[in-house]
């Protein structure tokens, strides 16, 4: 992709914000099987007031790298012995800090022993040891999955029903936007269809009764239109009213058992109103893929698209997506972080103090071999205090080519003001801010929460920054 100067951006407009077009381009709509017409009665909206974003560590860097031949010594699996080794790890390194999960993702297989319609098993490695050699430990198990997905036999019945799970896939007479397509790598449930609703609840109750309550959800943007920026038609793509009615059972099934929902590669179509309405977090930006300054902040640079990945790189998809977050709303993902992919200590606190000023989560996916001496960035705990706080800024303004969002803020619920500065760019630069800007008056005290030092009473604030640096200062009278 060809990176823009950011005094240029590209609104890719979204054609199919109400639907996608079947054949005689009419807007597509779901079957019109029973059981599926009823919407919830609770909504996330009430049940996120009290979560925070994630702290948690991933498998994402070890399985990229062998997916994609960097590491030729592992197979794609993650044994027993690897688990034991890398919970170990995570309780003496990141646990104390607050980072209480370790999570699955792609790559490795998801398969179920049929004993359940659900996966039960992580490559070599069954879910319900792993939760337990988790909970050992104090840590909690987050689960890459979706509760549109299908990964037992057809047979299988549906819990609480007399449907079969191959009765909620595709059959003819479906409407669907890309008719004569099929699905890609995933075999999807139809959520018209009589079943469906019972099956995304009993997903959740799955893993619920497993002892997991963190579940990210893949490929939605698929499953809404069955296409991909990147690589066109994906998939037949159930249609605006199947997706929003998946959105419906999910968050009212997580509501029930108490399960966080994160949506990953979503289109957010109309301003992501459905994920803004039923997501206690969802994805902002492309893959994390080999990290780097580029995933940070570079990448398509001022660039915003209508389908996704509406951004390419982690700062322009908190920018963008600022109008839907904050305090009590929905969450922005800024994706895995890779830590050992960032040059100097400039630029990884930078991507630390991005992500926790935009109010998302950190999501740690260096592996022990590769973390470095990169702890100490995950281990601030004067940053990670605004995690704690459940604190969500705004950049000063919400435009991916106005040189002020280079400025964050937000307050912390005692009151005080957090100020972040970001350097984007590859040379020094000077930012000022005048309090009155942010709605202060008079004089506050100022701490440097990396330098961890006092600096005085201020009204104003100019900072100085390397390339690629930042400045983040906490405000009190």
């Amino acid at each position: 992709m060809k990176i823009l100067s950011i005094d240029k951006i590209l609104l890719a407009t979204a054609l199919l914000i109400g639907g996608c077009s079947s054949n005689n381009d009419e807007p597509a709509k779901p079957g019109t099987d029973d059981g599926g017409d009823d919407k919830p009665t609770t909504t996330v909206e009430e049940a996120r007031r009290d979560v925070k974003a994630p702290l948690y560590w991933s498998i994402y860097e070890y399985c990229f790298r062998i997916e994609n031949g960097q590491d030729t010594q592992n197979k794609m699996d993650f044994t027993e012995a690897q688990w034991d080794q890398i919970i170990d790890y995570v309780s003496k390194n990141l646990l104390p800090y607050g980072y209480d999960m370790l999570c699955t993702d792609g790559f490795i297989s998801m398969t179920s022993d049929n004993s359940t319609p659900y996966m039960t098993d992580y490559g070599s490695m069954n879910l319900k040891k792993l939760v337990q050699k988790c909970k050992a430990k104090g840590l909690k198990l987050g689960v890459y999955d979706n509760p549109l997905w299908i990964h037992c036999g057809d047979a299988m019945p549906v819990p609480g029903t007399n449907v079969k799970v191959g009765d909620l896939r595709y059959r003819q007479g479906d409407k669907v936007c890309n008719a004569g397509t099929g699905d890609l790598w995933f075999g999807w449930i139809v959520t018209s269809h009589a079943g469906a609703k019972e099956y995304i609840d009993g997903f959740f109750k799955h893993y619920s009764d497993l002892g997991v309550d963190f579940i990210r959800m893949d490929f939605l943007s698929w499953y809404e239109d069955g296409n991909d920026r990147g690589m066109g038609k994906v998939g037949r793509g159930y249609g605006r009213d199947c997706y929003e009615k998946a959105l419906q059972y999910i968050a009212q099934a997580a509501n029930k058992y108490k399960v966080f929902t994160s949506l990953v590669m979503p289109h957010c179509f109309n301003g992501a109103e459905l994920e803004a309405k039923y997501g206690n977090m969802f994805r902002v930006v492309a893959d994390t893929r080999d990290g780097t300054w580029n995933h940070f902040s570079n990448n398509s640079r001022g660039v915003a698209y209508g389908t996704w990945p509406n951004c390419d790189n982690m700062c322009d998809g908190f920018i963008y997506w600022s109008k839907v977050s904050g305090r009590g709303k929905v969450i922005l993902d800024g994706d895995f972080t890779r830590l050992n992919s960032f040059s100097g200590d400039s630029e990884k606190q930078s991507v630390i103090s991005m992500q926790l000023m935009a109010g998302g989560p950190i999501a740690v996916a260096d592996m022990p071999g590769s973390m470095g001496d990169n702890l100490r960035f995950y281990q601030n705990e004067e940053m990670l205090a605004l995690n704690k706080d459940g604190f969500a800024g705004q950049p000063l303004s919400p435009s991916l080519i106005d040189s002020r969002n280079r400025i964050w803020y937000g307050q912390m619920s005692n009151g005080d003001y957090v100020v972040g500065f970001f350097n984007r760019d590859a040379k020094q630069v000077t930012i000022s801010l005048d309090l009155t800007e942010i709605g202060i008056t008079g004089a506050m005290k100022s701490r440097d929460l990396w330098k961890h030092e006092d600096e005085g009473e201020v009204t104003k604030l100019s900072v100085t920054l390397p390339a690629h640096g930042c400045k983040v200062v906490r405000l009190s009278k």
